[in-house]
């Protein structure tokens, strides 16, 4: 990445010359100002929104990438990065992507513009060949819960596969053979990651998942609550609830008592990701650990590294950061009668 140092080398002018370019101050003339205008943009110049950052070549912030505030996911994905920036004296930039390509791609650009060499990316809109571009021109990017191989090294990623054969072998071992799943209808790998290991999980033993029985809406409260609506709509016959995440395994619960059904007697609940609202559902929800906020202090040891050590980035080329799900038991969940 080019640095304020390189375009007044190639320009052969001073450091403040190219600063009054890049500020629009006045000293400079007409024909300089193109010419320096037009190495910046050969070089792949951007506009640093930090002085100090430019002359010092060296970035003082942490660029983050989520998909939103609002979801406790990302706020506990946040805050696992936030605590490794403080503790090297490094100032956060939080930007959104809203899971949407042009979104996310903007917020990555605009941290760049600020000077970001270290970032930590939430994105599951971009296609893999412009998140595996960006990993080559970003010093310190890092792809946080999406793997892609041509560029494993700066992925920390969950296993979501084995998470879903983790909680349907869950529900198996308890003796249930008649499942329901509420998934996401995000056009994401996530939802089509836990659906295929629950998938697997349950071919392996033998178990039909009827279509009829997957319901998809959005991942959030409501949309487990509209998701249950539908399946006891249409007569959907089970005795264990698979959720997509937490939130939506809430939601299923919150309908299934308010049909007067008995969670778990009637009909066991299963959630993922262990976010703050697992554990003050009535009853208390089992669910596999998702281990976010680990990923995302290591994701950011790594955004660190690779940013002030590249030669640290290629070493670990042979290297990938892959977690793995674990079940939480508590109180949503029994063995069927």
């Amino acid at each position: 990445m080019a640095t304020i140092k390189d375009i007044a080398k190639a320009a052969g002018v001073s450091l403040a010359t190219v600063s009054r370019v890049i500020n629009d101050g006045p000293k400079v003339g007409d024909k300089t100002r193109a010419r320096i205008k037009t190495i910046m943009k050969e070089m792949g110049y951007r506009p640093n929104a930090n002085a100090r950052a430019l002359v010092n070549q060296k970035s003082a912030s942490l660029g983050v990438v989520i998909a939103e505030l609002a979801d406790p996911f990302f706020a506990t994905l946040a805050h696992g990065i936030e605590t490794i920036a403080r503790k090297k004296n490094v100032q956060v930039l939080l930007s959104t992507g809203s899971i949407e390509a042009k979104t996310e791609l903007k917020a990555i650009e605009t941290l760049l513009e600020h000077r970001c060499e270290a970032m930590v990316v939430h994105s599951k809109a971009l296609k893999d060949s412009v998140l595996i571009e960006l990993a080559k021109q970003i010093p310190g990017f890092i792809l946080i819960n999406r793997y892609i191989e041509e560029i494993k090294h700066q992925c920390v990623w969950l296993d979501n596969i084995a998470g879903g054969q983790l909680m349907a072998n869950h529900m198996l071992k308890l003796g249930h053979k008649k499942f329901a799943v509420v998934s996401s209808k995000y056009q994401i790998d996530d939802p089509y990651q836990r659906l295929d290991g629950i998938r697997q999980a349950l071919i392996k033993a033998g178990v039909e998942l009827n279509e009829e029985n997957i319901e998809y809406s959005s991942p959030d409260q409501e949309g487990g609550e509209i998701a249950m609506q539908n399946l006891l709509t249409r007569g959907a016959d089970f005795t264990a609830v698979l959720g997509y995440n937490d939130a939506m395994a809430a939601g299923a619960m919150t309908t299934l008592l308010d049909q007067g059904y008995h969670v778990p007697d009637d009909i066991s609940v299963i959630g993922y990701d262990d976010v703050l609202l697992s554990r003050y559902c009535r009853p208390k929800l089992t669910t596999l650990k998702y281990p976010i906020e680990m990923m995302a202090s290591q994701a950011a040891e790594l955004a660190l590294s690779f940013a002030s050590q590249p030669n640290l980035r290629e070493s670990n080329k042979d290297k990938t950061y892959k977690y793995t799900p674990t079940i939480i038991k508590r109180e949503s969940v029994l063995k069927t009668r």
